[in-house]
């Protein structure tokens, strides 16, 4: 009996949580990974900048990686790249668009001169070993998105990226129906489709309904300067809001790195028509009246140092939030960023300006698509088998649920974890083991030196702060010929707690001679002592437990 050919999916990124997606494709001795992102830290990841996927498994199978298949050019996509690309120099595949913004973040990392980047576009197949790779033209909130159908000796397997249908685009033509379609009429083995809003029921409205919006916002705006903060990389909404500016004769400034960034790569590569004299420099924004402005900004989920929150709170160097501005803010809050968000708002409301905000005027859609869409995938792919993917475990579960009712059995729909490995064949499908997965941390220039034990040490001098004990033995009599000192970080106000610290000072000093009696005692075993008589004794006193940090010096 023939043995049957085999594919292994193995998720390392992207499956339940938002963002860092990375997958895994192997077929015989070939290896294909598909999209390479990042995440933005949690809350109790104190000092994080960037999460990233780990990559350790890719060190295994390093001589097999034939190259990066991506999707689109948003950050949880293309975000971890250079990353990827100082340790592995393997060539990189994508649309113009998407290339575009990854160029910008190579130079960045001194990474451009060596990079290996292949443009394709939809309609193109590129051959990387056993794996022919087509790129199937889709909608997302950004241009130049494509799905990709892995063509393998073992079946087709059909990855959509993030996407939604949207019937009226801005450009670029509506996702090709007819190609999946086509594709599922001649057997699909797996479908891997975005889970990211498998919890709302309908149709995602169409990008095309903002402009309409943007127009009656502008026009009731006329005498207001008008501030819209949106996602950087949706180039579509920001052009909508420059015709509209065009049409009521305002210019347009850009503010936010990000922003400056992506619409410098729209503009060269011809994805924008923005007329000629309407962008005008940062810089030169206060020689024209205000009521004849647009700011277009980042800071739509109130990140700390975006422009639009040092806007908000009076720390942005050349704009300062006025009585008469109306701020639009376009974007809808990513799960978690609620409250910065809403603190964003508060302030600018504080300011006197006027605010537009998450459901109100309908002055943002989703890049991602809804039940019904995600039902008409399900049934023009019709896979053999289904793996949810993008999107928290509820989404994973939901989307799971809109399989089953288009007539795919239980058994064949599979909601994974990272890290696990997913063999698949004409007639068999099972998870057959687990590679090494999680979350590297990236921190200022450190990249995977910060780990549970530092996190935890941040948050506890976060929560309690420090206490240093500080004294000096002499080497030959043993004894303690000066302090103990204490130094108080984030405990105490020092200055109205002298007789708090005068008793902790006597606590130390207490087992520091009765310790130093003893002519057998090792500095490990006293600093273990002075830590935990002078903890004990806060706790006691405070209810509190600073972190103790003994240090001795020896003369």
């Amino acid at each position: 009996m023939k043995k049957q050919k085999k594919v292994r999916i193995i998720p390392l990124g992207g499956l339940n949580e938002i963002g860092k997606n990375l997958t895994v494709f192997e077929y015989g001795n070939d290896v294909i990974l598909l999209d390479c992102g990042m995440a933005f830290p949690d809350d109790d990841m104190l000092g994080v900048d960037i999460v990233i996927p780990d990559i350790t498994y890719l060190h295994k199978v390093a001589n097999k990686i034939r190259g990066i298949v991506l999707t689109h050019g948003h950050e949880d996509h293309i975000g971890a790249i250079p990353y990827v690309l100082k340790e592995f120099n393997i060539p990189v595949f994508g649309t113009r668009l998407t290339l575009g913004i990854l160029k910008n973040k190579l130079k960045e990392h001194n990474l451009i001169n060596s990079a290996k980047l292949h443009n394709v576009e939809a309609g193109d197949f590129v051959r990387l070993g056993d794996f022919n790779i087509e790129f199937i033209h889709t909608n997302h909130s950004i241009a130049d998105a494509v799905a990709i159908a892995l063509h393998t000796p073992a079946g087709v397997i059909l990855h959509t990226g993030d996407f939604k249908i949207d019937p009226t685009p801005i450009d670029g033509g509506m996702i090709d129906l007819a190609r999946i379609g086509e594709l599922g009429k001649k057997g699909i083995l797996a479908l891997l489709s975005d889970s990211t809003n498998a919890d709302r029921p309908g149709y995602t409205m169409s990008e095309s309904s903002i402009g309409k919006t943007f127009d009656n916002l502008f026009e009731r705006g006329i005498g207001q300067r008008i501030i819209v903060a949106t996602f950087a990389s949706n180039i579509h909404r920001v052009q909508q809001i420059i015709n509209a500016a065009v049409k009521y004769g305002r210019k347009v400034a850009v503010s936010g790195r990000s922003m400056e960034n992506v619409l410098s790569a729209a503009i060269d590569l011809g994805y924008m028509n923005i007329p000629k004299n309407t962008l005008v420099d940062l810089d030169e924004i206060n020689r024209y009246p205000k009521e004849k402005m647009v700011i277009i900004t980042t800071g739509s989920q109130g990140e700390p140092m975006s422009a639009l929150t040092r806007m908000a709170f009076s720390i942005h160097k050349k704009i300062n939030i006025e009585p008469s501005d109306l701020v639009i803010i376009s974007a809808n809050p990513i799960p978690g960023n609620e409250k910065t968000v809403s603190n964003v708002v508060n302030e600018l409301l504080k300011h006197g300006a006027e605010v537009i905000h998450e459901r109100q005027d309908d002055v943002h859609v989703s890049g991602h698509a809804c039940q019904h869409e995600l039902r008409l995938i399900l049934s023009l792919a019709n896979p053999k088998y289904f793996i949810p993917v993008h999107g928290e475990y509820r989404h994973l579960c939901h989307h799971a649920e809109l399989g089953v009712q288009a007539g795919i059995p239980k058994k064949n729909i599979f909601i994974l974890d990272i890290g696990k490995v997913l063999e698949l064949s004409q007639s068999t499908a099972a998870v057959t083991g687990t590679v090494p997965s999680g979350k590297v941390l990236v921190d200022g220039l450190g990249v995977g030196d910060v780990g549970n034990i530092v996190l935890r040490d941040r948050k506890h001098l976060a929560e309690d702060g420090i206490i240093i004990v500080v004294f000096t033995i002499d080497k030959a009599s043993k004894q303690c010929v000066s302090g103990p000192d204490i130094i108080s970080r984030g405990f105490v106000y020092v200055r109205e707690s002298e007789d708090l610290m005068d008793s902790v000072r006597d606590a130390a000093a207490h087992v520091i001679d009765k310790c130093t009696g003893s002519r057998s005692m090792d500095w490990s075993t006293l600093k273990t002592k002075v830590k935990n008589e002078v903890s004990n004794y806060l706790y006691s006193k405070t209810k509190r437990k600073p972190m103790i940090l003994p240090i001795i010096m020896e003369v």
